[in-house]
């Protein structure tokens, strides 16, 4: 995508990753910025850096999950600033805790707004686009969308259903020449996460970093725009060696959540012992078969 000359949407454009890829694309040369949080406050400041750019912003304070207010929100943009070519769908929210002692509303307001509000957007979004057969939908999903972390049950299990929704709508939406994205970041330096107890050996990266790689990937069209190289060696493990990273995940995991540290040696060891036992019962299996024939 070309960014130049366009008119984009962000949610959780406030703060973290989505402030950052607001000011990120102005200052690539974007013609306007639409930005969208709760915080009317935040979203002036961001604006105010955004305009001193030289780009053009426009703020629209609003709760995602409202879903009435959304779309009559999404009808006044687009008439007044559209088409609207990019729509960044960041916001987001995340608690840490063990899954035993998860409490309810917050594992609802982690579904309302990481997966429905997102949803709904996209749909009042995407429909628009689709008459004007362009545009390009970027979902915020996260490392966690492949690799699902303890502590992390419900936010992993958003961010695996985003990965899966952005993959259908890459299909459905390509004939009516829209491009559907992802863009994965590894744990990242926001407020969101300043309070969490962090996994060893996990670099958090800066919002910075995670928007100068989303303008790249966003430029190259890339369908999933991963970040940095925690990420790409996360990835590149669960796909050779899958049953090594479960037991990294639990030496990893910060010690307030475990009741004991695990030994990495015996977590291996038996993990090997189960290999060895299923690759001995389809030698038998395919034995078995080849005798009765």
């Amino acid at each position: 995508m070309k960014i130049q000359g366009k008119v984009a949407l962000i949610t959780g454009a406030s703060r973290g990753i989505g402030r950052a890829i607001a000011l990120e694309l102005a200052q690539q040369g974007i013609k306007r910025v639409i930005l969208l949080a709760r915080d009317r406050q935040k979203l002036a400041e961001v604006a105010a850096q955004i305009e001193a750019i030289g780009t053009a912003a426009t703020i629209v304070p609003i709760d995602l999950t409202q879903t009435i207010e959304v779309n009559i929100a999404v009808a006044q943009l687009w008439r007044n600033h559209g088409p609207i070519h990019l729509l960044v769908n960041c916001a987001g929210v995340a608690y840490q805790n063990s899954f035993l002692q998860c409490k309810l509303p917050q594992v609802q307001e982690e579904i309302s707004l990481n997966l429905l509000g997102m949803y709904n957007l996209t749909s009042l979004v995407a429909r628009r686009m689709a008459n004007h057969r362009q545009g390009t939908i970027v979902n915020v999903s996260s490392l966690m969308g492949k690799i699902a972390a303890p502590t992390m049950a419900t936010y992993s299990a958003t961010k695996f259903a985003i990965l899966g929704f952005t993959q259908a709508l890459r299909q459905e939406l390509a004939p009516y020449n829209i491009q559907v994205q992802a863009l994965l970041p590894s744990l990242t330096d926001t407020d969101m996460v300043r309070g969490f107890q962090l996994f060893r050996w996990v670099i958090p990266m800066t919002p910075q970093q995670v928007a100068q790689t989303f303008v790249a990937g966003l430029q190259r069209d890339s369908p999933e725009i991963l970040v940095g190289w925690q990420s790409h060696l996360a990835v590149w493990c669960q796909r050779l060696v899958p049953w090594l990273l479960e037991p990294i995940l639990q030496m990893a995991t910060p010690p307030a959540f475990r009741s004991k540290q695990p030994n990495l040696l015996s977590a291996l060891t038996q993990k090997l012992s189960l290999i060895t036992r299923d690759l001995l019962l389809s030698r038998n299996m395919v034995s078995f078969v080849s005798a009765r024939k």
